[in-house]
């Protein structure tokens, strides 16, 4: 295939470098550039906040966002004959009588339009359209909000990994419908040159609150919820219970998250992600649970060099295996107890050299199926889902050929078990369009094959009055137990949080 790449030559960065590149590798593909200059682009005051956040917030300087001489894509050929594709990134290529691909956001073509979201705080809807007609798209993400070079940097990682997906006829068409109104609002204009000095100086004030905040406070800082369902779950009653959840306490100097229960032999075990602030990673720790709650305070079962967190537990062939995540270590590796709920023995590892977050496996149509949300060439870590496929939970596991099966920051990255109900397979899915782990999803899988992948949402519940904070981000139960995540509060002055009924009261962050 001739494909060309319209950019403007006037301002590359290391986004077009890294998409032409990409681009280039793909099977007999000819690729060449288009950099004419071109109108509009980043204002110069939105490269000035580029450089002060960079600062305050030590970022790296050779980013996607960083700009590059345009020598640097002098190993592609220039735009000369006709081309079979043509990706328009600019939006001035005139499509009468050729096949043109145009990258918008909020259908707006231009690096200024993902910028401008970006400020106004909106979540960005990427498509790639061919005269008005979508090809792709998907719900761009990140987990820096409030930083706008970081946010820029993660959405254009990804909008390169929506294109190249596009081209090898992997991206979707369409997204998931969330339930809720959808905003019809026009895209904002780029703030003028004193709004965008007056965010530099928020930006710098916020910094300084934010480095007085953790020397007074542990953060972040989650805690988990527990109650008895008396056969009504979340997964029938689609909203928080009106009794409110019970905290799981820990004191102050650690936090518990991901909660997995697990019933062995009668008894339900909770296996938890147990970071600790001083050592600044997490090990994975259980405690045995019972309708009056913990039996005592979870215990250490797996501590590896880096950090570990999802501990996904479930039981097969009359043992225990376990899948944690360790993106840290590009792994995702699976476990056996010699001695439950510890003596965790490495059994093998199921796929390496990957960053793939919140790994979750299913058995479904004869075969076991495992969710990710995978960073790669950069961007988000929740909002890419690839999906694998293999004969045995212990491999050998195959990628799906259209993956990223969904790019989408509200629906893409897992949030616990999936559970079977009425013939249904029902998934939960992490809402992370405000910030990381901000809400919980209820999507129903209606496809799940080597054709392709589908899911509806179909309920969305935040924190609020059930749950107080401001996240919630993990769902799963066993023996009658459920369980659920979220953020909250733990002052350096306190040693000792003590177990509490939150039903509405702001202990939650």
């Amino acid at each position: 295939m001739r494909l060309t790449l319209r950019l403007n030559g006037d301002c590359v960065r290391g986004f077009h470098v890294a998409l032409a590149e990409r681009l280039s590798q793909l099977p007999g593909m000819e690729l060449a550039i288009d950099a004419r200059p071109a109108a509009g682009g980043v204002p110069r005051g939105a490269e000035a906040l580029f450089q002060l956040e960079t600062l305050i917030h030590r970022l790296p300087a050779n980013g996607t966002a960083m700009c590059v001489p345009l020598s640097t894509l002098a190993r592609h050929a220039c735009a000369s004959a006709p081309a079979d594709l043509t990706i328009d990134l600019v939006g001035d290529v005139d499509p009468q009588g050729r096949r043109v691909w145009r990258l918008t956001y909020d259908g707006v073509c231009g690096e200024e339009a993902l910028l401008g979201l970006i400020l106004a705080g909106r979540t960005p809807l990427a498509r790639l359209e061919q005269n008005g007609a979508v090809v792709a798209e998907g719900r761009l993400g990140t987990e820096y909000h409030g930083i706008a070079l970081a946010s820029f940097q993660d959405m254009l990682a990804r909008s390169a990994g929506l294109t190249v997906a596009a081209v090898n006829g992997a991206a979707r068409s369409s997204l998931p419908t969330l339930p809720e109104p959808s905003s019809e609002a026009a895209p904002p204009a780029m703030p003028s040159a004193t709004k965008l000095g007056v965010r530099a100086a928020k930006a710098t004030a916020r910094r300084v609150v934010q480095q007085i905040y953790h020397l007074c406070y542990n953060a972040p800082h989650w805690r988990v919820g527990w109650r008895e369902t008396g056969g009504h779950d979340l997964y029938a009653q689609r909203a928080h219970p009106k009794s409110g959840w019970r905290d799981l306490p820990d004191d102050g100097s650690r936090f518990y998250a991901d909660p997995f229960p697990v019933l062995h032999r009668g008894q339900v075990t909770l296996f938890v992600e147990d970071y600790i602030h001083r050592a600044g990673k997490a090990i994975l720790s259980a405690v045995a649970f019972g309708p009056n709650g913990p039996a005592g305070t979870p215990k250490p079962v797996l501590e590896l060099p880096y950090h570990l967190s999802y501990p996904f537990v479930f039981e097969r062939d009359g043992e225990m295996w376990m899948v944690p995540e360790s993106s840290a270590n590009r792994t995702v590796d699976l476990y056996r107890a010699t001695a439950f709920p510890g003596g965790w023995v490495k059994e093998t590892t199921l796929l390496s050299d990957i960053v793939a977050s919140d790994a979750t496996l299913v058995e479904h149509g004869g075969r076991w199926w495992m969710f990710a949300t995978v960073r790669d060439g950069g961007g988000a870590f929740s909002d890419q889902l690839h999906l694998w496929s293999a004969p045995d939970f212990r491999g050998p596991w195959t990628a799906h050929p259209k993956n990223p099966v969904l790019i989408d920051i509200a629906t893409a990255r897992p949030a616990g078990r999936m559970v079977s109900r009425n013939g249904q397979l029902l998934r939960p899915v992490q809402d992370c369009r405000r910030s990381y782990g901000a809400a919980l999803g209820i999507a129903r899988v209606t496809q799940l094959d080597e054709a392709g992948f589908e899911q509806v949402v179909e309920t969305i519940l935040n924190p609020g009055t059930g749950w107080a904070g401001r996240k919630l981000h993990t769902l799963n139960e066993a023996g009658g137990l459920e369980f659920i995540d979220g953020s909250a509060m733990a002052p350096r002055w306190k040693t000792q949080r003590h177990d509490a009924m939150p039903t509405g009261r702001g202990d939650g962050k």
